[in-house]
């Protein structure tokens, strides 16, 4: 099993993307931390997690507020005394089909504590327990949209935020063993589109996209569940500072 004896922190584990992610570490070994801003989605999560022989532990927290960043961390130290791994996949847009005059500050404030805030005090905290065990990876949640969005304005900023902040925690960390990757998911099939556009309109949207993607799929939790997999485990241990499209050829 890859991740071994491995302890491991994912955010946003409530959602379609952090579950899988959870859920696949633990199925190679680590002992997952799981934290969302659901804590009962979290636990329920956990629960299903443990009925299949996984270890690990749920907390609710906010991670676009720092003393609840904070206190996550301290409770990690306090029961585990390391960390191993961390991937950032908590964020979400609610400005999705703003106009460039309609920005609104309040949600794109929001939208920056959710995706790019969340991030870096993650990144922040984790920093401290890796160096003094000089080893860590880091897994940052960027998208596709980090080259641009004619749609999603403060959404598509946070994104390209994380992918410059990962570039530049890599620099920072490399010579203490730890490095940090990020992921830019295409449009993934999760839980969250039927639930926000309905159904029917959910069902046209993604076999639209489908039939632009070269491989002629929209992508499933699960493929960022491997990239991710990969980008923490050892297999990747020459690798950092990067972005990988997980985008079915989206944008070539």
């Amino acid at each position: 099993m890859r991740l071994s004896n491995k302890i491991a922190l994912v955010t946003g584990a409530a959602g379609g993307i952090g579950s899988s992610t959870a859920r696949r570490f633990a199925r190679e070994g680590a002992t997952v931390i799981l934290a969302d801003i659901d804590s009962d989605g979290c636990s329920r999560v956990l629960d299903g997690i443990i009925a299949d022989g996984g270890a690990g532990t749920a907390h609710g927290a906010d991670l676009s507020d720092e003393a609840q960043v904070v206190a996550l961390f301290t409770a990690i130290r306090g029961q585990y005394g390391r960390l191993d791994i961390l991937v950032n996949i908590a964020g979400g847009d609610i400005e999705p089909a703003a106009s460039v005059e309609e920005i609104d500050a309040e949600r794109m404030s929001r939208n920056l504590d959710m995706n790019l805030k969340s991030c870096i005090l993650c990144c922040r905290e984790a920093t401290k327990l890796m160096k003094p065990q000089a080893y860590g990876r880091i897994v940052n949640m960027s998208s596709l949209v980090y080259r641009g969005s004619p749609a999603q304005f403060s959404y598509s900023a946070s994104k390209g935020g994380i992918f410059s902040f990962t570039r530049s925690i890599a620099i920072a960390l490399g010579a203490s063993n730890i490095t940090a990757n990020a992921l830019a998911p295409a449009i993934i099939g999760v839980d969250a589109f039927p639930r926000a556009l309905g159904p029917e309109r959910w069902k046209v949207m993604a076999e639209a996209t489908a039939a632009r993607y070269p491989l002629g799929r929209i992508g499933t939790p699960d493929d960022v569940a491997s990239a991710a997999l990969f980008l923490a485990s050892d297999e990747a241990s020459f690798i950092t500072g990067q972005l990988l499209e997980i985008s079915g050829g989206a944008r070539l």
